[in-house]
């Protein structure tokens, strides 16, 4: 991902706990309204921010029960682009093995989660992801 200046930059170490989520949204609300996106935006980056962190809590297995998020406010000599990283040290897993959810089997199924990724691709302009057996890092960003 291009990445420009990092003209702001906030780092969080999140623990694992029920609703914490909420602290990476605010960062991110309050970072994304100091670049002044739209309020449509806002609430897409605030959304995936929100899916990536419950994927980590519930997904990663991680010993250390934390994870670790940096926002990044990029230009050149005003903000363009907030991006955002999300690293576990969990069991990692293959992002290329998670399967595309269908609508109409989500639907009928007595479960309806399992949308986290598609949602997050969705809403944020890039996303990338890198997992392996010592965790999983999802960087992702959304210009102005």
């Amino acid at each position: 991902m291009a990445r420009g200046a990092v003209l702001r930059e906030v780092t969080l170490t999140l623990p694992m706990l029920p609703d914490m989520e909420i602290a990476a949204s605010k960062t991110a609300t309050a970072l994304a309204e100091f670049m002044e996106m739209s309020s449509d935006k806002i609430d897409e980056v605030r959304m995936a921010v929100v899916e990536a962190c419950i994927n980590s809590f519930e997904h990663s297995h991680a010993g250390d029960q934390k994870v670790q998020i940096e926002f990044a406010v990029l230009g050149d000599s005003k903000p363009e682009k907030l991006q955002i990283t999300i690293t576990d040290t969990g069991i990692g897993f293959s992002p290329d093995d998670v399967e595309e959810p269908i609508i109409e089997e989500k639907l009928k199924a007595a479960s309806k989660r399992g949308w986290g990724l598609k949602i997050i691709k969705g809403l944020m302009d890039e996303v990338e992801i890198r997992s392996g057996a010592t965790g999983t890092t999802v960087v992702m960003s959304k210009s102005r």
